[in-house]
Parts: structure tokens; C-alpha cells; sequence
């Protein structure tokens, strides 16, 4: 009997053991590029509907404020430009460019383990903005941002499973002069992950010199146009209907330069956008099908992000709803119709209006991310960290994100339905001359780590436990987490030599 007992223990102990163990990818509950698509709030026909109107509007309305190189470039390939300066897309060629368009698109890290496939309804969540201050949870205040806290966000998003990439969440407020505050916002980003990093550039001019940095961190122009890691997040329309003349003038810099590309339109309904859903993702379709347009006049083929970005308005008090249900729908339209292209798209989802990670911030960060994922969109950008409308950025909240964009997707990769899963013949064994549960089978056990996603803040003990642990604040345990990811120095960091060049040539803010 005693023999038996050990020998049952140490059965016991083994496979506990293999259940902590890192799962083999192919294996893993959830993993970054899991297929989605299962929510569908448009129909066949209002998708059709959609692609007509906004067709409607490029051929009729146009956009105005081209800059002179993009009036060259649209209607070199068949843009028309009107005596008001506007320039209209006829239909032939908005066909002409989609039939063409780069439909491979992969968003590569440094790091090759964290490329990002955006064919298909492959998900990823990550974050996104350019939030002005950062959350303090300690005092329930709010600050503003400079260039430490934006590296500590990428390094601690490095470290985070279910945030796929880095899309530079703040604005480094402590810095004044623009060409630096580019750069460093780059080389505080690429300290910090080795995941995909999207970034911005205030003006054409600086362009060059943030790519002379990103051929040093890559080895070389080769190297770099080989694997670009990082991508210009360009805000190339200013809605309703006009380009954003400087933004256009990157964007061109930036694609000579191999950078890919994302399209970002963000109106905002019923203010720069119209105030219905549908009428939103109209305008966004057309504006981003014109810059799909500019991007492919100026290289054809070149990565391009379809970054429909509408934002939800409080008609009542003109604030920002970014955690509404209207935002949900929103974004998954928006992904519905980036299938409709079979386009890599982007949109916005994880946004809460909420000033603290509380549980406003959960309701409204659960609804919208779990949207865009079961929707398919390929790139869910502010998936995390954001509060305040997109003014706050929380590194707590980040952390917290991560447990919570788990849960999101274990719903992306929905019901497996074999005769295995349906487990008949395990339903037998346990009704008929078995144990009469399923706790501790063997099928229980084997598939637990397979099927069931654990949550690592997330809090399921009794409130007795609870009570015994010392009533753990999940706040806190994030705020621990965070101080634990800081106190390690960055796996991201440059060799000693590469650094001290790069710090010779730019003025790097950061500490060494």
C-alpha cells in the first residue's frame, strides 16, 4: 500500500512538472496569428454597399490638400485633379490598384521569432498612441511622459506573451526639439524590444536621419531593406477628406526608404466623420483606398497597413468614447472590410475612457478587443495601456492588458469540435465503472495546458484564500511585476560598441 502511494505521488509530481513546463508552440492555447473572423456584424450586401459608397466618394468628392509630389504621383497613375485642387480617383483605378496591391505582408521584428503574418484573419494585439502623460497608480495621478517611460514600455511589452508588437504607445514630452524627440523615440523603442515597432516622424526632413539610425541597429542598408523592423505609423489624412500634406511628404520618404507603411484614417464620428457607424467606416474605406492609391503610385507593391482607425464622439459632451460598444462595432467592421479587400488591415480596439485601470477600464477594454479579434482584424493597435480617451498610458495597465488580451484570445480560437473533444469515449469510462468526474483522468490532465488559458494576475482563489494570502490587490502585483521586469537590464539592448556609435552620432536622452 505505502508503495503504491509514492509511487502514485511521484506519477503526480512528474506530471505536474510537465504541466509548468513550457508548451511547444504548435501546442500552446493561444499564440500570436491565431485565425479569427467568426463575428461578422456586416452582411455580404452592406459590405458591397460600402465598397460602392466610398467608390462614390473618391470618384465625386476627392481629397484635397495634396502635397505638389503626390498631385505628381496620383495622377500619374490616373487620379484626376480638379479645378478645386482636388484630386478624384476614378473607379478603374481604385480596382486597378487593389487587383495589385501587396497582399503578403509580414511586419518583422529584429528578433525573427516575432514576425508578424498579416495574411488572412490572422490576429495580433499590441500597442498604439500617443498618450501625453502617464498613469501613476500609486497616487491615482497623472504626469506627464518622457523617453524613460516610453522605453520601460517597450521593454516591458517585450516581456508580455500576448502583446505581439510595439507600436510607440507616448510622446516623449521631455523632449522640445522635434528631430530628437524622432530618433529617440526610435532608439527607445528598439532598446527595449526586439518585437515589430511602429514609430512617427514630424516632419519629411527627418526621415533620413531616423533610418541612418535603424541601418546602424540593423547592420547595415542591406541588412535593414532585407528585414525592416520597424514601420511609419502616418496619419496621412486629416478627415473629412483631405491629406495631410506633411504626413503625405513622409510617407513618401519613408517608403523610398523600404519602410513599410500604415495608413491610419481616424476620424471621429459625428465630428470629423459621419456620425453613423456605417457612414464612419465609409469615409475611413475611402480615405485609406486613396492612400492605398498614393502608396502604390509611388512603389508598387510596397507594405502597406489598410489602417481604418474611426473613433466613437459622446454627442452629449463632444469627449472621445474609445471604450463604447459603438467603437466595438466600429473596429470589427472595419476588419470585415480589410477581408473584403483581402488587405492587411489595422484598426484601433482596448481603448478604455477610464482614468485608472479599474473596472471600467476592464468592461471597456474586454468588449472592443475581444470584438476585433473574433472579427479578424490583423493588427488590434492599443490593445493595452491606454486610458483617459488615449491621454494616459499606464504600465500597470499594460501588464494587467496582457493577462486580459489572453482571455481574448482563447475566444479568437473558439470550439474545436473532433471526435476527440467531444470525448465520448472518456464520457463512458467515467459514467460507466469509473471515478463518476473527470478531475485528475488522464484526458483532463493532458489537455488542460492545451485547451485552457491561466491567467497569471488574475485572481480565482476562494475568498477564504483570499483572505489567507492577505487579500492580494491586483494592482499591486502588476506594480511588482513591472518593478521586476525594470530591475533586469533589457534583453533588447545594443552591444557596448554599436551604442556608444550611435550615442556619437545622435543625441540619445536615455541613460546609458
Amino acid at each position: 500500500m505505502t508503495q503504491r502511494t509514492q509511487s502514485r505521488s511521484g506519477g503526480r509530481s512528474a506530471r505536474r512538472a510537465a504541466r509548468n513546463a513550457p508548451l511547444a508552440d504548435h501546442l500552446r492555447p493561444i499564440r500570436p496569428g491565431m485565425p479569427g473572423g467568426t463575428y461578422q456584424p456586416l452582411t455580404a450586401l452592406d459590405m458591397d454597399n460600402i465598397h460602392a459608397s466610398a467608390l462614390l466618394a473618391l470618384e465625386q468628392i476627392g481629397l484635397a490638400d495634396a502635397p505638389p509630389s503626390g498631385v505628381a504621383y496620383l495622377t500619374a497613375a490616373g487620379a484626376i485633379q480638379g479645378e478645386d485642387g482636388r484630386i478624384r480617383f476614378p473607379r478603374a483605378l481604385v480596382e486597378d490598384t487593389l487587383a495589385r496591391a501587396n497582399r503578403t505582408v509580414t511586419l518583422m521584428g529584429r528578433d525573427p521569432a516575432h514576425d508578424l503574418d498579416l495574411s488572412g484573419t490572422r490576429v495580433h494585439y499590441g500597442t498604439a498612441g500617443a498618450a501625453v502623460h502617464l498613469v501613476d497608480v500609486n497616487d491615482n495621478s497623472y504626469r506627464e511622459c518622457g523617453v524613460q517611460d516610453l522605453h520601460d514600455a517597450a521593454r516591458i511589452a517585450d516581456m508580455l506573451d500576448n502583446i505581439h508588437f510595439v507600436q510607440r504607445p507616448i510622446v516623449c514630452r521631455d523632449i522640445t526639439d522635434n528631430l530628437e524627440l524622432d530618433v529617440n523615440s526610435i532608439y527607445a523603442c528598439c532598446a527595449g524590444t526586439t518585437k515589430h515597432i511602429g514609430t512617427s516622424f514630424c516632419e519629411p526632413e527627418f526621415v533620413k536621419h531616423g533610418v541612418e539610425l535603424l541601418h546602424m541597429i540593423a547592420g547595415g542598408e542591406a541588412a535593414w531593406r532585407a528585414r525592416p523592423f520597424v514601420s511609419n505609423t502616418n496619419c496621412f489624412v486629416v478627415p473629412p477628406m483631405k491629406f495631410a500634406t506633411e504626413s503625405c511628404e513622409v510617407m513618401e520618404e519613408c517608403i523610398k526608404a523600404g519602410m513599410p507603411v500604415l495608413l491610419l484614417s481616424a476620424g471621429m464620428a459625428g465630428a470629423t466623420a459621419p456620425s453613423t457607424i456605417a457612414g464612419a467606416i465609409v469615409q475611413s474605406v475611402a480615405e485609406c483606398l486613396a492612400g492605398l492609391v498614393y502608396v502604390n503610385a509611388v512603389r508598387p507593391g510596397h507594405p502597406a497597413v489598410f489602417g481604418t482607425w474611426p473613433f466613437g464622439l459622446d454627442l452629449r459632451t463632444g469627449a472621445m468614447t474609445g471604450g463604447s460598444g459603438e467603437q466595438a462595432l466600429l473596429t470589427a467592421g472595419c476588419a470585415q472590410m480589410h477581408k473584403y479587400y483581402d488587405l492587411p488591415g489595422g484598426a484601433a480596439a482596448g481603448i478604455t475612457d477610464a482614468k485608472m485601470p479599474d473596472m471600467q477600464a476592464g468592461w471597456e477594454q474586454m468588449c472592443s478587443n475581444v470584438m476585433a479579434g473574433l472579427s479578424g482584424l490583423n493588427m488590434v493597435y492599443e490593445a493595452a495601456g491606454m486610458h483617459a480617451s488615449l491621454l494616459g498610458f499606464c504600465h500597470e495597465s499594460l501588464i494587467l492588458g496582457d493577462d486580459l488580451i489572453g482571455q481574448a484570445m482563447r475566444c479568437v480560437r473558439g470550439i474545436e469540435v473532433t471526435e476527440d473533444t467531444m470525448a465520448v469515449d472518456q464520457i463512458r469510462q467515467v459514467c460507466m465503472g469509473g471515478p463518476g468526474h473527470y478531475l485528475g483522468t488522464e484526458q483532463t490532465l493532458g489537455r488542460m495546458q492545451q485547451d485552457h488559458v491561466y491567467p497569471a494576475f488574475g485572481d480565482r482563489t476562494s475568498p477564504k484564500e483570499w483572505d489567507e494570502l492577505g487579500k492580494p490587490d491586483l494592482i499591486a502585483k502588476a506594480t511588482r511585476r513591472k518593478q521586476e521586469i525594470l530591475a533586469e537590464r533589457a534583453k533588447a539592448r545594443f552591444d557596448p560598441d554599436l551604442d556608444a556609435a550611435i550615442r556619437s552620432r545622435f543625441a540619445i536622452h536615455l541613460p546609458a
